[in-house]
């Protein structure tokens, strides 16, 4: 992985010279628009309705719209003066309780390495937040933006997940979410709850694959290869009106299947012996 900033960590008195890395990867397959009649990709043309021309990289500047159609530039410089001292800090701010965070603040995930002369003190940081519990609450700025961000132990390391400010995240009042309209009974409720146990587990997110990309990837090569595309029909769904029912019935099949796993775990046993 090649790191895409560099910089330190503040905690309190004590700076621990880092790299970033981003920890996820778009995983998407990625399609270009065509001409239709000849099947060129399509190219797009940064051009100045006004002066009716195409125009390069170093004639665009950043501007922000203040009135309808009036506009005060921004150069490199202006945003350069901006009082950021966490363009090269990650600057701590808090300990708190990881439970204590929302996920929906949550953004996109990168990992922490120690540079040179940082390992002590990463590590005295990582295992301190291992011991309490804790996750950091920090300010850092990436591509000349201030993040909040959330740095938390995964896998032996620490990692830096950029959040969304309290007033970015919008608050659901104003939804109408049932709660005036309808009653929930206490025989709704309980077997509704057994049902939410009965299908717990533990998280193992390498379970969760993405159906739609390798049915994609599936359909593209067969597309490449000339084959015939068969149309796959949805499984049936039996339509439920009454809510007693359904609950009867989905706890009903979430036994059986749980019932099916260990005579699947021990036939596959089986065969490997």
């Amino acid at each position: 992985m090649r790191s895409i900033w560099r910089g330190s960590v503040s905690f309190g008195l004590v700076n621990i010279p880092v790299r970033l890395y981003t920890a996820t990867e778009k995983q998407d397959i990625k399609f270009r628009y065509l001409h239709k009649e000849c099947l060129t990709p399509i190219q797009y043309e940064k051009r100045c309705p006004t002066c009716r021309r195409e125009v390069t990289s170093d004639e665009i500047v950043w501007g922000y719209e203040y009135e309808k159609g009036r506009f005060v530039v921004l150069s490199e410089e202006d945003f350069s003066r901006l009082p950021l001292h966490t363009t090269k800090t990650i600057d701590i701010l808090d300990f708190v309780a990881l439970e204590e965070v929302d996920p929906a603040f949550f953004e996109r995930t990168y990992y922490l390495e120690p540079a040179e002369g940082g390992a002590k003190a990463y590590q005295l940081l990582l295992k301190a937040m291992e011991e309490t519990k804790r996750v950091a609450i920090a300010k850092v700025a990436l591509r000349s933006k201030e993040a909040l961000a959330a740095i938390r132990v995964r896998e032996g390391a620490l990692a830096l997940a950029t959040m969304l400010y309290a007033s970015e995240l919008r608050s659901p009042q104003g939804l109408n979410l049932g709660a005036e309209q309808v009653k929930v009974s206490d025989k709704e409720l309980a077997m509704a709850v057994r049902l939410v146990e009965e299908l717990s587990t533990s998280f193992t997110p390498e379970k969760y694959t993405s159906e739609y990309r390798t049915a994609l990837s599936e359909l593209i090569q067969a597309k490449i290869a000339g084959a015939e595309i068969k149309e796959v029909q949805p499984a049936p769904r039996t339509e439920v009106v009454d809510l007693m029912e359904a609950l009867r019935a989905s706890l009903s099949e979430a036994k059986k299947e749980k019932e099916r796993k260990p005579r699947r775990k021990k036939a596959r046993a089986e065969t490997a012996v």
